[in-house]
C-alpha cells in the first residue's frame, strides 16, 4: 500500500504515467483469439495546429468506450491517425511562408510540398502530446497518415476503380470557386451566412431601338459574361419581345431574348440575365439554349480581359466603378438595399464565386442510393441519438454530384495523365511506363475524399488480406459531432458500402458542440476559446474528462465553464480523501479485494452491497447505451452520497471500536466496494484510478487490464434498501432539527419517535448501535404510541413522526407556521394523487404495477397528513 496526500493534486498523479503506460504496452490489442474485437478509428485531426475542446470531447468519449471495452475482456484496437487537411494545411504553410516575404510559386511546388512536410511532423508531435495528456489509449505502432503509403495506395484504387464504373468523371461545370485559395470547394464547404448587398436595376436596351428592358441583379460585375435575357414562358408581359435582341450596357454586344422555366415571372421584374458561366441555374439555362458560356474573371477573382477596360481590377471594385459608369451613361435605374444570404469560404472566409470551371466530379445518386437502401437492412449503419438518421437520408435524397478535385500541391494528386502530344488521358493507380511524355494532372483530390476511406484504409485495405482488416472491419463505433455528418460521416458510408461491401462502423454516437457560459459557439473572432490543455494543467485530465462526459446526453450542445470545473475536481478529491481514508483504515497485511460473504452483513452492508450492485447495473447497461451523462450521475451518487456520506460514516462505529472481528470484516467491505469504485469510474477517469488503485491491495500490474465490475445477484437485497432509506430519513430528520436549534452533535438531546407499524420499530431497535451514535440521544424513546410534547421540533417522515422537547428553543407560532407549510405541500401531493388515479385513461392504460405505485403513494401523503393536521392542533392547544 501507498501512502496517499491529504489533497489530490493532478499534477503528481499524472506526471509520469501516460510513459510507463507506454513503456508496458498495455494500449495494443490483446491479441487474444477468442476475445471478441471492438475497434475504433480516431477521426484524423488536422495537422493545422492545436486540438480544442470539441477533440478533447471527442477522444474522451473514444478512449472511455476502449477502456470500458478492454475491462469488459474485448481485444481492443484504438487506432490514432492524421488528415493532412489539404486546403486548411496549404493555407497555414503560406501565411507562414508570406511572413518570410515567400509565395509557394517562388518556391516551385516540390519544394513547398517539402516546407508542408515540415510543418506535419512539428504539428503532428504537437498533438500527439495533446493525446497524451489526455490519457488516450491509443496503439501508435498503428498510427496512419492520409498521405501515408498505404493510404495512398487505397486513395488511388478507390479513385481509378469509381472511374472505370463511370462513377468519376471530368467536366466544365459550374463550381463554388475560392478566390483567395484559388481552388474549387464542394457544396458543403461552403457556409452561408446574411450580407449587406443591393438590388442593382439596369436598363438593357432592345437593339431596334424601341425601348428597353430592366433587369435587377446583384452581382452587376458578371454583366460581361451575359449571353442571354430570360422570361418565363407565356408571361403576357414580354410576349412580344421574346426572340428580339438586346445591346449589353457598356459592351455593345448583342444578346437575345429567350424563354425558360428557371424565371419566376413573379420575382423582380419578370426578367433575369443569363450568365452561364457564373450561375449554376444560368448554365442550366444555357444548356437548353445551347447559349456560349463567357468565363469573366481570374482564378483570384480579378476580372479577365472579357471585361474590357475592367480587366484587373478586383471584382467588388470592379462592381463600384462599374455601377458609377453605368449611371453616368444612363443605365443606371436605382439601387436598392437588401440583406441576403451569400456563400462564404468555411476555410479562408472569403466570398465565394460561382464560376464555370473544369474539374472532376463523383456521380452521386448511385452510391447514395445504396446507403438509403442499406439504412433499411439489418446491416444498417445506427445513429445515437437515432433522430439524425434523418439527417443522413435527407442529405443523401437531395445529394449533388460532388467536386473532388481541388486546384492545391498539397494532397493526394489525382492520378490522371495527358499525353504531350496527342493529348490522351491515362487515368491508372501507377504512372505511364512512358512518363517522360505525359503531364500528371496538377490538380489534387478534395481532403474528404481520402478521408471517406478511413475506416478501412487505415486497417490495410485494399489488402482484404491484412489481418487487422479481417479482425477489426467494420469498426465498432465513430464518435463525432453531429456537424460533420455531411463533410464525412456520409462519405464514409456511401465509400464504404461500395467498397467493402459492408458499413464502416455499427454506431456513430453524435456528441453537441461545447459553447462558452452564454451558450456561444467557440470562435476566434469572440476570443472565447478555451484551450483544454491549459484546462489539464489547472485540473487535470481526469477533471476535463469527467466534465466532458457528463451533464449532458447524446447529441447536445454543452456549456464550459470553470464553477463546473472546479465541481469535477471536488468530486475527484472527495474520491481521494474516500480512498485515503480506507487506506489508512487497513491493516499492513490486508490482502486484494475479495467477494464477501453475504451472510455476515449487517443493514449496512446489505444495503450498501445492493446500492453497488444497482449502480454496476445502470452503469453498464448506460455505458453500452452510450448513456455517459446518466452513467456519471449513477456513479457520482453512489460515491458520494451512499458510500462517502453513509456507509464510510457508518463504518467508523466498526473501524474505532473493539470489535476485531466486525471491524475486519468492515475493512474487507470497504476494500471491495473502493475496488469496484475505482474500476467502475476508471474508463473516465484513468490516472487517479490508476494511483488509487496500484495504492490499495490489488493483484495484476494495472486497473485498466483488471475486469470491469458485474452484477452478483447475492448483493441485491430490496429490503435492505427500503430499510436503510427508512433510517436514514430518521438520521438526516434529526439532524435537521438539530441544525435548526442550533444544536451541535456534541450535545446530546431527547429524541421521541412515533412508528406506524412494528417493522420500523424492528429496523431502528436492531440498529440501535448506528441511531445511537448518529442522533446522540441524551434520552431515547421509541414507540408506536408516544405522548407528543406540547414545545418540540416536529419532524414528519413516512412511517415515523420525530419529536425533540425543545421548550426553551422552539416558537410556538413558528413551528405552526412551518407545520402549515407541510400540510399544504402534503395537500398536494394527496390532491394530484387522487386526480391522478381518478383519471380512468390512467388506471385502464397504466401499467398495473405503476398503478399501485401511485395508490401506494396516496396513502402514504395521507398518512403523513394525518400525522401533521394531528400535530398542528397540538401545537395550537399548548398556545
Amino acid at each position: 500500500m501507498t501512502e496517499l496526500a491529504p489533497k489530490y493534486n493532478p499534477q503528481e498523479v499524472e506526471a509520469g504515467r501516460y510513459q510507463e503506460w507506454l513503456d508496458e504496452d498495455l494500449f495494443k490489442p490483446s491479441g487474444d483469439k477468442k476475445a471478441k474485437p471492438y475497434s475504433i478509428v480516431i477521426p484524423p485531426p488536422n495537422v493545422t495546429g492545436k486540438l480544442h475542446l470539441g477533440h478533447a470531447w471527442d477522444t474522451a468519449i473514444q478512449d472511455t468506450l476502449i477502456r470500458y471495452k478492454r475491462m469488459q475482456g474485448y481485444d481492443t484496437l484504438y487506432l490514432p491517425g492524421m488528415d493532412h487537411a489539404g486546403i486548411a494545411t496549404q493555407a497555414k504553410v503560406e501565411a507562414r511562408l508570406r511572413e518570410q516575404g515567400v509565395s509557394r510559386y517562388d518556391l516551385g511546388r516540390e519544394k513547398f510540398v517539402e516546407k508542408v512536410w515540415e510543418w506535419k511532423d512539428e504539428y503532428a508531435n504537437i498533438i500527439k502530446s495533446q493525446w497524451q495528456k489526455l490519457g488516450l489509449s491509443l496503439d501508435y505502432s498503428r498510427e496512419r497518415f492520409t498521405l501515408d503509403k498505404g493510404l495512398s495506395k487505397a486513395v488511388r484504387r478507390v479513385f481509378v476503380q469509381l472511374y472505370n464504373e463511370g462513377l468519376i468523371y471530368r467536366g466544365e461545370y459550374i463550381i463554388n470557386w475560392d478566390p483567395k485559395l484559388r481552388t474549387a470547394l464542394s457544396d458543403i464547404e461552403v457556409v452561408h451566412q446574411d450580407d449587406q448587398g443591393a438590388f442593382y436595376h439596369i436598363n438593357y436596351p432592345l437593339a431596334d431601338g424601341s425601348g428597353s428592358v430592366e433587369i435587377a441583379t446583384t452581382r452587376p460585375e458578371t454583366m460581361f459574361g451575359d449571353t442571354a435575357v430570360a422570361v418565363a414562358p407565356g408571361d403576357e408581359r414580354y410576349k412580344d419581345l421574346v426572340g428580339k435582341k438586346l445591346i449589353l450596357p457598356l459592351v455593345g454586344r448583342e444578346i437575345p431574348i429567350i424563354e425558360d422555366q428557371h424565371v419566376d415571372p413573379e420575382f423582380g421584374t419578370g426578367l433575369v440575365k443569363i450568365t452561364p458561366a457564373h450561375d449554376p441555374n444560368d448554365f442550366e439555362v444555357g444548356n437548353r439554349h445551347d447559349l456560349p458560356r463567357i468565363n469573366v474573371m481570374n482564378d483570384d477573382g480579378t476580372m479577365n480581359d472579357k471585361a474590357g477596360k475592367y480587366a484587373g481590377m478586383d471584382r467588388f471594385d470592379c462592381r463600384k466603378q462599374l455601377v458609377e459608369d453605368l449611371k453616368a451613361e444612363g443605365y443606371l435605374i436605382k439601387v436598392e438595399p437588401i440583406v441576403h444570404s451569400v456563400g462564404h469560404s468555411e476555410r479562408s472566409g472569403v466570398q465565394v464565386e460561382p464560376r464555370l470551371s473544369t474539374q472532376w466530379f463523383v456521380k452521386m445518386k448511385p452510391l447514395a442510393d445504396k446507403v438509403l437502401e442499406n439504412q433499411k437492412s439489418e446491416g444498417r449503419v445506427n445513429f445515437v441519438p437515432d433522430r439524425f438518421e434523418g439527417t443522413l437520408e435527407r442529405w443523401m435524397e437531395n445529394v449533388h454530384d460532388w467536386v473532388i478535385s481541388r486546384q492545391l500541391w498539397w494532397g493526394h494528386r489525382i492520378p490522371a495523365w495527358y499525353n504531350k502530344q496527342t493529348g490522351e488521358m491515362y487515368v491508372s493507380e501507377e504512372a505511364p511506363a512512358d512518363i517522360e511524355n505525359w503531364d500528371q494532372d496538377q490538380d489534387v483530390l478534395d481532403t474528404w475524399f481520402s478521408s471517406a476511406l478511413w475506416p478501412f484504409s487505415t486497417l490495410g485495405w485494399p489488402d482484404e488480406d491484412s489481418a487487422d482488416f479481417k479482425r477489426y472491419f467494420p469498426t465498432n463505433a465513430l464518435v463525432t459531432g453531429y456537424d460533420i455528418i455531411f463533410f464525412w460521416v456520409s462519405r464514409m458510408i456511401f465509400q464504404s458500402l461500395h467498397f467493402t461491401g459492408e458499413r464502416p462502423f455499427d454506431n456513430v454516437v453524435l456528441h453537441g458542440l461545447i459553447r462558452d457560459e452564454q451558450g456561444r459557439k467557440m470562435s476566434k473572432s469572440l476570443g472565447n476559446g478555451i484551450d483544454p490543455m491549459d484546462v489539464i494543467d489547472k485540473y487535470g485530465a481526469d477533471a476535463l474528462r469527467w466534465f466532458l462526459l457528463n451533464g449532458t446526453a447524446p447529441g447536445q450542445d454543452t456549456r464550459f465553464s470553470y464553477t463546473k470545473m472546479d465541481a469535477a475536481w471536488n468530486f475527484i478529491n472527495k474520491l481521494w480523501n474516500a480512498s485515503r481514508f480506507v487506506i489508512m483504515n487497513l491493516p499492513e497485511d490486508a490482502k486484494p479485494a475479495q467477494k464477501p460473504d453475504t451472510s455476515k452483513f449487517d443493514l449496512a452492508d446489505a444495503w450498501i452491497f445492493d446500492r453497488l450492485n444497482h449502480t454496476v447495473k445502470e452503469t453498464n447497461r448506460l455505458f453500452d447505451e452510450f448513456q455517459f451523462g446518466e452513467a456519471g450521475r449513477e456513479m457520482y451518487n453512489f460515491i458520494w452520497n451512499d458510500f462517502c456520506d453513509w456507509y464510510i460514516e457508518i463504518s467508523k462505529v466498526a473501524l474505532y471500536g473493539d470489535d476485531a472481528e466486525l471491524k475486519a470484516r468492515k475493512q474487507a467491505n470497504l476494500t471491495w466496494i473502493l475496488d469496484q469504485i475505482l474500476r467502475l469510474i476508471h474508463p473516465i477517469m484513468p490516472f487517479v484510478t490508476e494511483k488509487l488503485w496500484l495504492s490499495m491491495p490489488h493483484e495484476g500490474k494495472s486497473i485498466m487490464t483488471a475486469a470491469y465490475p458485474e452484477a452478483h445477484a447475492e448483493f441485491d437485497n430490496a429490503k435492505a434498501d427500503e430499510d436503510m432509506a427508512f433510517l436514514i430519513e430518521i438520521i438526516k430528520a434529526v439532524r435537521t432539527i438539530r441544525m435548526e436549534v442550533n444544536a451541535p452533535m456534541s450535545s446530546a438531546i431527547d429524541i421521541l419517535i412515533q412508528l406506524d407499524d412494528e417493522k420500523n420499530e424492528a429496523i431502528l431497535r436492531d440498529n440501535m448501535e448506528y441511531v445511537e451514535n448518529f442522533l446522540h440521544p441524551k434520552k431515547l424513546e421509541i414507540s408506536g404510541k408516544i405522548k407528543a410534547p406540547k414545545l418540540a421540533k416536529t419532524a414528519v417522515i413516512a412511517g415515523a413522526q420525530i419529536f425533540v422537547p425543545l421548550s426553551e428553543l422552539v416558537d410556538l407560532d413558528e413551528e405552526i407556521a412551518k407545520m402549515g407549510k407541510e400540510e399544504a405541500r402534503l395537500e398536494a401531493e394527496v390532491d394530484r394523487a387522487s386526480k391522478k388515479l381518478a383519471n380512468k385513461g390512467f388506471v385502464d392504460h397504466a401499467p398495473a404495477a405503476v398503478v399501485e405505485k401511485e395508490k401506494g403513494k396516496l396513502a402514504e401523503y395521507e398518512s403523513q397528513l394525518a400525522g401533521v393536521r394531528d400535530r398542528i392542533k397540538e401545537l395550537k392547544e399548548s398556545r
